[in-house]
């Protein structure tokens, strides 16, 4: 499956580095699939997006993704793509922009003809082949008709999605400069927020974050003396604070960091998929580790 990541230091700003895909140092790791692309979106201090991406289709590419990359902003996110729809080029790469907000998913969606046709005007907005950007269009959308209200927009777009196509999952991470999003639905893919103090649990150390899989390491010297709120696809470290987001559940980190937690869909998805529902490539994406 891809992986998410997002991370807010809001309001403050913070350093952090970022190695999107770690050179494999082991036989186990070299034998894992390769990801199809991987991508960092940052915030400049006037608010001004910043997404570095790539595709991982040559050997060359590799270098890309395991180039330390050290940034600073308020918020974060970043993905590792396992690909389920669409060439592997950059539109296609997550994390995509819109309206100046980022986002990057995981999961599967079908009925894109049905989707496309409910985004109207907002279509202009894709660029690529992805459900994923397609579903962002659909946020967007949704958010402009509640004149700005991002938890509003996420809650209408996932909640018509849920009742009207067909979807595997929809686990996503939403950034502004100042604000972070995250949704679990359903509860096919696990999604985990870290509520961390200044110096994790025990006081003054740096945020040392790898995924289990290698896939994905982050480093902040400056977490060791501020706080954040990290949402990542696994536990990234020992801390016991990693709390699982439950199916429906979406979590909104607003400019003060205050944690805001609501289940905005309780349901099961109206037409749901499973993995023998979905062809060779979306299916091998899925269980990717």
């Amino acid at each position: 499956m891809c992986r998410l990541f997002g991370l807010t230091a809001a309001p403050d700003r913070v350093r952090a580095t970022f190695w999107l895909l770690e050179a494999p140092d082991s036989l186990a790791r070299q034998s894992r699939r390769n990801p199809d692309g991987t991508g960092l979106g940052t915030f400049s201090p006037d608010g001004t997006p910043r997404v570095e991406k790539q595709p991982l289709a040559a050997f060359e590419d590799q270098e890309f993704a395991q180039e330390a990359r050290d940034r600073e902003s308020s918020t974060f996110v970043a993905h590792v793509r396992h690909a389920t729809t669409g060439e592997l080029v950059p539109r296609n790469t997550h994390p995509f922009e819109q309206h100046g907000r980022l986002f990057a998913h995981n999961g599967v969606l079908a009925g894109l003809d049905q989707l496309e046709a409910e985004l109207g005007d907002h279509r202009d907005l894709v660029a690529g082949d992805t459900d994923s950007e397609r579903l962002f269009a659909l946020i967007t959308k949704r958010v402009d008709e509640a004149g700005g209200n991002v938890t509003a927009g996420i809650t209408a777009a996932v909640r018509w999605i849920a009742d009207t196509l067909p979807l595997y999952a929809i686990n996503l991470v939403l950034t502004t400069p100042t604000d972070l999003w995250a949704l679990r639905y359903p509860r096919t893919h696990s999604l985990f927020v870290l509520d961390r103090g200044a110096g994790g649990p025990h006081g003054g150390r740096h945020l040392e974050h790898a995924s289990p899989t290698g896939r994905l390491r982050v480093r902040s010297g400056d977490l060791a003396t501020r706080p954040a709120v990290i949402v990542a696809s696994e536990r990234m470290d020992e801390d016991a604070g990693w709390r699982p987001l439950a199916s429906g559940e979406l979590l909104h980190v607003d400019s003060e960091l205050t944690v805001h937690r609501e289940v905005i869909i309780d349901h099961t998805p109206a037409h749901p998929l499973e993995l023998r529902h979905l062809d060779a490539r979306a299916r091998a994406a899925q269980e990717a580790t």
